[in-house]
């Protein structure tokens, strides 16, 4: 049996996402494991996931998945790079999986490899540093310098899902993992673009749910299913404006120096964040601080960093324990296989967390407060009782449980 891992966030679990699930299995065989690393309650937009992370496993737990385990706040909430390295590295340590499956505009891994050992490369790195002295954004420095070393495959960083893709590629080749990539081509709507037809991007079911509008057509029904619960009971969904008082409280409470320590921060961006804080709006402080330099991505997850306290160099090294959020067909199976060779402890029950040693402990007790402030925004208020992080257990779904249709 080959296994196969796959980095996401399910933001919600959609007929997309479902698509890959399938495609993987398809590429690699239909008894293939699939074990997903998939962001917690906060995630690399810098906000807060509409549904909690424990809803989300359980989604695709029932819709194709085998394990999901959470990927912590410090690198959920990190840079492209920063992410695919923590989630690689997450994987990796496992010792099981032999894949990484991702959706990739690309048709061809080819490209994307190439991409990845250009960006490796000392001599383009140190071009883009150069370049970047002229004031222009990263992106559109990177994509240039490219070009100069390998010609027109450098256009596969114009895309957000090829960009990751490069990203986990390289995270591969610095980790020396015996995991190989397996792209697989993205289908139906554009990231973050409304599209027509059963398959949506996140992005745009995310706004159809905030406007109150129907997105069960595109989403399984299971997933769907899920998330129907968790509304009904109150603990969904959650939204940024609902968590707006809470986070700028905290903002205000920061000092120069605690701006100056989060990731990220570097040529005065910690002085016009907090020369920001006087705005009566959240959306106010990231447009006040906002230049042509800086995209507003990284100043939200600036600022949810600085809210939850994740310190620079926090993510520099994998994730230090793999936290079980939910357990799917084979899933049991696959645990079994992980036992002895994982490099990192594996936690099935939260409790365990209090064990850890010390650094993985705190990485553990960050993301347990995470928690504690993303339940704010639960439009039932006895939902917003904190410590929930400490009595959760993941969801373990029986086969016949897990049917999709």
């Amino acid at each position: 049996m080959k296994i196969a891992g796959i980095v996401a966030e399910y933001n919600p679990f959609h007929n997309g996402h479902e698509a890959h699930i399938e495609a993987t299995r398809a590429a690699l065989g239909a008894d293939t494991g699939i074990i997903c690393c998939m962001s917690g309650d906060f995630v690399q937009r810098g906000e807060a996931a509409q549904w909690s992370k424990f809803a989300r496993a359980e989604a695709a737990a029932r819709c194709g998945a085998d394990l999901v385990f959470e990927l912590p706040a410090p690198w959920s909430l990190s840079s492209a790079e920063g992410f695919a390295r923590g989630a690689v590295g997450l994987l990796d340590a496992l010792g099981v999986v032999d894949y990484l499956s991702f959706g990739s505009e690309s048709k061809s891994v080819e490209p994307l490899e190439r991409a990845a050992e250009a960006l490796l490369d000392p001599a383009v790195d140190a071009a883009i540093k150069a370049e970047l002295a002229t004031g222009e954004s990263y992106a559109a420095v990177r994509e240039r310098v490219l070009e100069r070393f390998i010609g027109p495959d450098a256009r596969v960083v114009e895309t957000p899902n090829n960009i990751l893709a490069v990203e986990y590629i390289k995270a591969l080749y610095e980790e020396r993992s015996r995991i190989r990539p397996l792209a697989v081509e993205r289908t139906g709507a554009d990231h973050d673009r409304p599209g027509t037809g059963r398959i949506r991007s996140a992005a745009e079911i995310r706004t159809l749910t905030a406007a109150g509008k129907p997105v069960a057509p595109f989403m399984p029904r299971a997933a769907n299913a899920v998330l129907e619960r968790e509304r009904q009971q109150g603990r969904g969904p959650v939204f940024m404006r609902s968590l707006e008082s809470a986070l700028l409280s905290r903002l205000r409470m920061l000092t120069l120096a605690d701006f100056a320590a989060l990731p990220d921060a570097s040529e005065g961006l910690e002085n016009r964040l907090l020369a920001a804080m006087e705005e009566p709006t959240l959306d106010g402080v990231l447009a006040a601080a906002k230049s042509k330099r800086y995209a507003l991505s990284r100043l939200r997850r600036m600022c949810m960093c600085a809210c939850l306290g994740i310190r620079a160099g926090m993510n520099e090294l994998a994730p230090p324990y793999a936290r079980l959020l939910a357990v799917g067909g084979r899933g049991r199976e696959l645990l079994r296989m992980i036992e002895g060779r994982s490099r990192v402890p594996v936690i099935t029950k939260s409790a365990a967390g209090r064990k850890l040693p010390r650094e993985a402990r705190e990485v553990f007790e960050l993301n347990a407060a995470a928690r504690d402030l993303f339940v704010l925004g639960c439009p039932t208020q006895a939902e917003r009782r904190g410590g929930s992080d400490w009595r959760a257990s993941p969801a373990i779904i029986a086969p016949e449980d897990g049917l999709r249709r």
